[in-house]
């Protein structure tokens, strides 16, 4: 795979560096942005792709909601940024039952190119704080665990993903694989 330039947005969450490294240790160009950052300047960039990061609420995802809607890109929203990408598209975000980090067994519900390999089951990190609590009406789900419906989904039309837990930590089963499947994405674009 050449190498890709890869846009991390960040949103203030404690993992925002982490994304980074992770996405420079698999060879791949990258460069953190400040979510208050107009869409004409990231442009500029030429990126290949998008991360939205996390972060600890969406009142401060800055112009995270503009990337997503004007942005003609793959991107990937992890936590904060998946609800980001849920409450665009009208979706509903709100608080989930069981709080803090912790280890989640996950549920691929549909394989399609971002959660290739990842199956039928995987062991992630995430925070259920706050979750998806309803789908965007353009999204289809792609996996679920015991205690959160919307664990990742996918647009139906445009190459828009969103996952709740963080394949950047060491915590998650095959968080590299996640993120290569998701250059290959914007490899192909």
């Amino acid at each position: 795979m050449r190498e890709l330039k890869i846009l991390v947005i960040n949103n203030y969450g404690q993992f925002c560096h982490l994304i980074h490294r992770a996405v420079r240790d698999l060879d791949m160009d990258t460069k953190i942005v400040a979510n208050t950052t107009p869409v004409e300047d990231i442009l500029d960039e030429e990126p290949d792709g998008i991360i939205l990061s996390g972060g600890p609420t969406l009142e401060r995802a800055g112009m995270c909601s503009e990337y997503v809607e004007s942005i003609d890109l793959p991107i990937l929203g992890i936590c904060l940024g998946h609800q980001v990408i849920a409450k665009t598209f009208g979706g509903e975000v709100g608080p989930g039952v069981s709080g803090g980090y912790a280890d989640i067994e996950i549920e691929i519900v549909d394989e399609d190119e971002l959660l290739k390999g990842l199956g039928p089951k995987t062991s992630v990190w995430a925070s259920h704080a706050d979750e998806v609590v309803r789908m965007p009406e353009d999204f289809k789900q792609l996996a679920r665990s015991n205690i959160c419906e919307c664990e990742a989904m996918r647009h139906v039309d445009r190459p828009i993903f969103g996952v709740q837990w963080h394949p950047e930590v060491a915590h998650t089963e095959k968080g590299e694989q996640l993120l290569m499947n998701f250059f290959k994405v914007c490899e192909e674009y």
